[in-house]
This record gives structure tokens, sequence and C-alpha cells, in this order.
């Protein structure tokens, strides 16, 4: 990662960047109005699964981190370094990322076992740039399936506006441009082949799927962290986590949809009628 700011800001492709106190991206741009949501974090438990789907990044978890008594921190980590290079300061957001790249550095190690189209003592790296991207896609396709589901739907136009400056969080976290699709249909297109043809459900990941989805107590409402990253995650990952989205939890799924609009529906008339006062 580049010492010099200037290099680093270059190699994230935003351009023009905005003043300096905005941080990396405009605050009227669609990555922060859509970051923005208190939906989105409904998709974390999708995301996180989507993660340790990859073999590699299963073992990284389990070795380098307390997945078993705090299942979330892992995740809450990532999205505070996230906010913090969607919405600090140009300082601030420049100290975020090259702390995710000291944290990464730190993770490496090899596979145990055997695990799909990954041998035994396949190594891997915190900082290798597959597994970078991967990550990084896992919070792109959350965010933006949550969005169109519990907020609004999105034309193409806003979804290939977001992606652009997605991607300047991929290349700030050394991700190479010609690895990144052109635009979000591409990102789409490559992300359902990299579910088919790059992940295996281990059962490593399982049991980092069964902390996950049994957040203790006040933590989470674990049926609806269930229930949601079911309907969230690809059919055949879906499938080899075991988890149900049958017709019962389609409508249970589809009545939690409703009820999240209908509720934001109300706030956003209370605060009109408020501003009419």
């Amino acid at each position: 990662m580049p010492d010099d700011d200037d290099a680093l800001l270059a190699q994230t492709g935003i351009d023009p960047l905005p003043p300096a106190s905005e941080g990396l991206f405009r605050s009227d741009g669609w990555l922060r109005r859509i970051n923005a949501e208190p939906a989105l974090l409904f998709g974390g438990g999708a995301a996180l699964l989507l993660e340790v789907a990859h073999p590699l990044v299963a073992a990284g978890v389990a070795e380098h981190s307390n997945f078993r008594s705090d299942p979330f921190g892992r995740l809450q980590r990532t999205l505070d370094a996230m906010r913090a290079i969607s919405y600090g300061d140009r300082a601030g957001a420049l100290a975020a990322a090259r702390s995710l790249h000291r944290s990464h550095a730190r993770v490496h190690g090899a596979l145990a076992e055997d695990a799909g189209p990954y041998p035994a003592g396949t190594p891997y790296h915190g900082r290798e740039l597959d597994l970078v991207r991967w990550v990084w896609a896992t919070l792109v396709d959350s965010a933006l399936r949550v969005s169109e589901c519990f907020v609004a739907p999105l034309n193409a136009e806003v979804r290939d506006a977001y992606y652009a400056e997605q991607c300047g969080i991929a290349r700030l976290l050394g991700v190479p441009v010609e690895l990144l699709p052109a635009n979000h249909a591409g990102f789409c297109a490559w992300f359902d082949r990299y579910v088919e043809e790059s992940l295996f459900v281990t059962p490593l990941a399982r049991e980092i799927a069964s902390a996950v989805l049994s957040p203790p107590a006040g933590l989470a409402d674990a049926a609806s962290v269930r229930l949601i990253t079911a309907a969230l995650l690809p059919p055949r990952l879906r499938e080899a986590y075991g988890l149900r989205y049958e017709a019962p939890q389609r409508a249970r799924y589809e009545a939690l949809v409703a009820s999240v609009r209908g509720l934001r529906a109300s706030a956003a008339d209370g605060r009109r009628a408020a501003d009419l006062r």
C-alpha cells in the first residue's frame, strides 16, 4: 500500500475528489445515500456467510478471530472501517484503509484439509487480492440486495453509480482496476460465476454460520437473523448451510419486508409533518 497519500488517492481512481473535509465521496453520491440506511444491517448475516463460503476466508476467520464468543465482532469492525472510509474526512478515511491493510497482513496460514477445489496445504493470506475482492464483493452484493428489498427498488443508473463509487473502495484496499468488472451488470455476472465455481461450504464454515445465526440473547433476534439470511443467500449456498426457505419462510420474509417498508413510510410522513409546523 502506498505510503504517500497522493499515491494512495491516485490508486482509488476517484476523480474528481470532493474537498478533503468531505472525505473521499460526495455527500450527495449514491454510496453515502445507500450505505446510510440502517436497514443495511439486515444483510450482515448473509455477508458473513458469503465470505466464509470461501474455504480460505473461513480458515482465516476461524484461526484469527474469536467468532465463537463474538460472532458479529469481525463484521462490526469491518463495517466501522467501511464507515470511516465512506463518511470520514480524507485523513480519517485513509487511516482506516491503512488500518485494514495492517490487520489483513497478520492473517495467514494454510488449509488443514481438502476443501472442494482447494487441496490441504493451500496457503491463504489476508492481503491476497482474490480474497480481498471477494470480501468486498459480499458487502456490495448484500448492501444492494437489502436496499432493494427493504428500502426501494433501484434503477440501473443508480446501481451503476453506487458500484462505481464502491470500486474506489476496492482499489483503496489494493484491488487493481483490471480485477474489477466495468459496471454493475458485469459485477453481477462475475459474482454469480464466483459463487458457482469458487465457493465450497466446509464444516468449518458451517460452524461459523452456526455462531452467526445463533447470536447471544439481547444482541439480535436469532429467528429474524436466520430468516433474512436465508432469503438473501444464493440458493446453492442456502442449501449448503442447511437453511430452509420454503413457502412458510418466504411468507414471513415478505411480511417482514412489508412491515419495515411501512415503518419507514410512517417515519418519513412524520418528518414531513414536523417540517410543516
